[in-house]
């Protein structure tokens, strides 16, 4: 009976597969133990890395006469009865109405802004702690009406005509620029030029470069309007015409941009 081999056939195979997978396993643990500490030694810290960068800021100014004036008149009328007062309103009212056409001044640009009226009260004493209810003795009617003259040559006619009319109150005018869009594109084009022109200057100082903008943003400031005030009697009385300087409307943009720098 003849002896058996030492080595069964496969077994240098089966030895083999077995270190390749105990070399696969190792290598699988240190690739899973440096991805946890990359893992861990990133915990804490933003994903991404802020961005250096720089805020500059400029102001442009464009100026221009206006080309319109807006005033505003009150009609104000008390009586007994509120029909009584209201009648007296309306006579003022349309006689103001009229002047106001009379002087080229269009339907489309007189408006009514406010129409109220209120009962005047009058309060008794009470006797032996008998109080008697207000009495009316009367109601105040007012109109509020605001105009738009477009020919300015007019508004100092037009602001002594309605005081001679009898309004009782009347107040502006305030001047405008009917469009004032490209006003403000140049105001806009001057104060980015200026905003522009320093983040260059501060870049070459700081040694850096300008890489984009990644933030930017406006504030317009528009013209106080310049405003102008009578007080009209309600007489009737002859009013002469005042002065009325118009000037120059000056709008102002204000921007801020902020850069990228490397």
């Amino acid at each position: 009976m003849s002896d058996m081999p030492n080595n069964v056939p496969g077994e240098h195979s089966v030895r083999w597969l077995r270190i390749a997978g105990v070399v696969a396993l190792a290598l699988l643990s240190l690739f899973l133990l440096v991805e946890t500490v990359a893992v861990i030694d990133s915990l804490g810290r933003p994903s991404n890395a802020a961005a250096d960068t720089i805020t500059v800021s400029g102001e442009g100014k464009a100026a221009a006469a206006p080309d319109t004036a807006t005033i505003s008149y009150t009609v104000t009328k008390t009586a007994p009865q509120v029909s009584e007062a209201m009648a007296a309103a309306t006579k003022v009212e349309n006689t103001a109405l009229a002047f106001l056409t009379q002087q080229g001044v269009a339907d489309k640009n007189v408006q009514t802004a406010g129409y109220s009226i209120n009962p005047h009260y009058e309060y008794r004493p009470c006797v032996s702690g008998v109080c008697s209810p207000a009495k009316v003795t009367g109601y105040d009617v007012s109109q509020t009406v605001s105009v738009k003259i477009n020919d300015l040559a007019k508004v100092g006619t037009v602001i002594g005509g309605l005081g001679g009319v009898g309004v009782t109150n009347l107040s502006g005018p305030n001047f405008v620029v009917n469009d004032p869009t490209s006003l403000e594109d140049q105001a806009r084009a001057e104060a980015i030029t200026k905003a522009k022109a320093q983040a260059e200057t501060i870049a070459k100082e700081l040694g850096v470069r300008l890489v984009r903008i990644v933030n930017y943003s406006e504030t317009p400031n528009n013209p106080r309007p310049i405003r102008y005030s009578v007080a009209a009697s309600a007489t009737g009385a002859e009013v002469s015409t005042p002065s009325v300087p118009i000037g120059e409307n000056e709008y102002t943009v204000n921007v801020s941009i902020t850069y990228e720098i490397r």
